[in-house]
């Protein structure tokens, strides 16, 4: 089957599955909601609600506040989050920076119950439920907008109601995917998209200085995308109002405009990038192929591994469904070639354990203190404990699962598998360890635990970060700022990149560490990089003559009026 699922993202879907969605947040999320608690299971879904419904009834009136009242308690925040687009490219982090708009209320322009993903990459995968008007707006880390992405006509992806039509949304109509595929093969790619139901427009786009001609029938022929799925959706987007004219990206520099031209009838033809981007983009799901279906096609997943309800729509006969495993807690031994043989190591009693008596691991470590070399079971240990040097497979597993579990907010797992015996020293390969990792997890949690074992609050990571300068540089709530500097923090510290703290919470435009900022810039004035105030100086003057000049424009507009 071509088309809607690149092969190459099989392995991250597969980890995507397997820690993205812990079985305990959808099984809490769903009792809450089950309970009419919608509030209750946003937050067991990390999920933070960012309005109050008497705010909305007294913006936008008792009509509007009803419809979405009506709406929240069939919410499944734990069934968003299972489907939002991935960054992939070999992680498992969500797309940052979108709007997700699951429902409009009130017509054009009127309020809409919309989620925005995370702003950083590996920042935490915490979510926002909005209710208003969607604008495209800067977030303050980026400085990018958030673009929006209309779930509208795609309610099983989030309402419970709903959920048991996605095996009808993503079934193949009689056989249809096979007669594109094979159309494809036979290098008929206009007739693979009329059996889609797509015309192609094969106008050739206006030319670029230094550019050569496009090849429109080349470009339609290279779009990775599930034909099956693009009229249905499109013309359910159309029916939802949310347009219809969209964009789809094709080869740089040209866009395939989509546009809705009849009852499940479009035409598509190849326009330059620049004029196709005041369109909204064509929604994922539109156009891609469902993973879950892809996963457990080629035998990466179970059915009885997937989301409750996803199963139960996709797999009916499959049987009940549990979700996704929770963490390993058994201490597998893993096998290590040290001094001429074969030793095991495994995690236990918070320790990386290794079969050699108390004499030889304070000879091994004294060695190391005076810079020796340290080699099979001791220099595995130091591995684990630093992020340095080479791990063995079965260790390299367990350390990427652990790390996974950390990424997603997994607080839980992670206990588990410290109450079964990880060491909490361990570091990954960038020599993050648990401390530097607290803005994912619930730190109130953690942090206790990690300073009675010993854990070092200055310790650096390969950015040269402290656990401290982590938690500004990757959005850190105040708590864990605050918590972190109770437990006695050093704020005098700098990065790879000489940036103090003051100049990394300037750098993100922390306004709500403010207190901090002064706090460094009073005690240690001359911490810091000089180059890099220079730089922001310059920076906010350009923005500030952003404001200054669109202020000047609605004036006289005003003026004219």
């Amino acid at each position: 089957m071509s088309g809607g699922f690149r092969q190459e993202d099989g392995p991250a879907w597969q980890r995507i599955r397997r820690y993205a969605v812990p079985g305990w947040m959808i099984e809490q999320a769903t009792a809450h909601r089950l309970a009419g608690d919608w509030r209750a299971a946003c937050a067991a879904a990390a999920v933070d609600v960012g309005f109050e419904l008497s705010e909305v009834e007294a913006r936008y009136g008792a009509g509007v506040a009803e419809a979405v009242a009506e709406d929240l308690p069939h919410l499944a925040p734990d069934l968003l989050r299972w489907h939002l687009p991935r960054l992939l490219g070999g992680r498992t982090t969500i797309a940052p920076d979108l709007r997700i708009v699951l429902a409009s209320y009130g017509g054009p322009g009127g309020p809409a119950l919309s989620v925005t993903t995370p702003v950083m990459t590996e920042g935490s995968q915490r979510l926002r439920l909005h209710c208003a008007p969607v604008v495209t707006e800067r977030n303050k880390y980026t400085g990018r907008g958030f673009v929006p992405e209309h779930w509208t006509a795609m309610r099983p992806f989030w309402d419970a109601r709903h959920a048991c039509e996605l095996g009808a949304r993503f079934a193949d109509p009689d056989g249809l995917a096979e007669r594109i595929a094979r159309l494809r093969a036979a290098g008929d790619t206009v007739g693979a998209y009329e059996a889609a139901g797509i015309i192609c427009d094969l106008t050739v786009p206006p030319v670029q200085q230094y550019q050569r001609p496009a090849d429109p029938e080349a470009l339609f022929a290279r779009l990775s995308a599930d034909l099956t799925r693009i009229a249905p959706e499109v013309t359910r987007l159309v029916a939802a109002g949310s347009g219809d004219r969209y964009r789809l990206t094709a080869a740089w520099p040209y866009s395939a405009v989509l546009e809705h031209t009849g009852p499940s009838a479009l035409r598509a033809a190849i326009v330059p990038q620049a004029e196709a981007a005041s369109l909204p983009a064509l929604p994922r799901y539109a156009w891609q192929r469902l993973p879950d279906l892809e996963l457990v096609r080629t035998g990466r997943i179970s059915p009885g591994e997937l989301h409750p309800l996803v199963a139960d729509a996709l797999f009916p006969g499959a049987g009940p469904a549990v979700g996704p495993p929770g963490p390993r807690t058994d201490g597998r031994p893993v096998r290590v070639r040290c001094r001429g043989g074969w030793h095991e190591v495994r995690s236990r009693g918070g320790v990386l354990d290794v079969p050699h008596t108390p004499e030889e691991q304070q000879r091994e470590r004294a060695m190391r203190a005076f810079g020796g070399a340290v080699s099979g079971c001791f220099a595995v240990q130091q591995s684990w404990t630093t992020g340095e040097g080479r791990l063995p497979r079965g260790l390299r597993a367990e350390r990427q699962a652990f790390f996974l579990r950390v990424q997603h907010g997994d607080t839980p797992g992670v206990v588990a598998l410290l109450d079964a015996g990880v060491d909490p020293r361990i570091r990954d390969g960038r020599h993050r360890g648990l401390l530097h990792a607290l803005h994912l997890l619930d730190h109130e949690v953690l942090l206790p635990r990690l300073l009675a074992a010993g854990l070092d609050l200055e310790a650096r990571d390969k950015a040269y970060r402290t656990p401290l300068l982590s938690a500004v540089h990757w959005g850190g709530s105040v708590d864990l700022v605050r918590a972190l500097l109770a437990a006695g923090s050093r704020i005098d510290v700098t990065d790879e990149m000489d940036l103090s703290v003051s100049q990394e919470i300037r750098r993100y435009k922390r306004t709500d560490l403010a207190f901090l900022r002064d706090r460094v810039d009073e005690e240690f004035p001359d911490v810091g990089a000089d180059w890099f105030d220079e730089h922001m100086e310059y920076w906010e003057d350009e923005d500030g003559d952003e404001e200054e000049d669109e202020g000047e424009v609605d004036g006289g507009e005003d003026d004219d009026a």
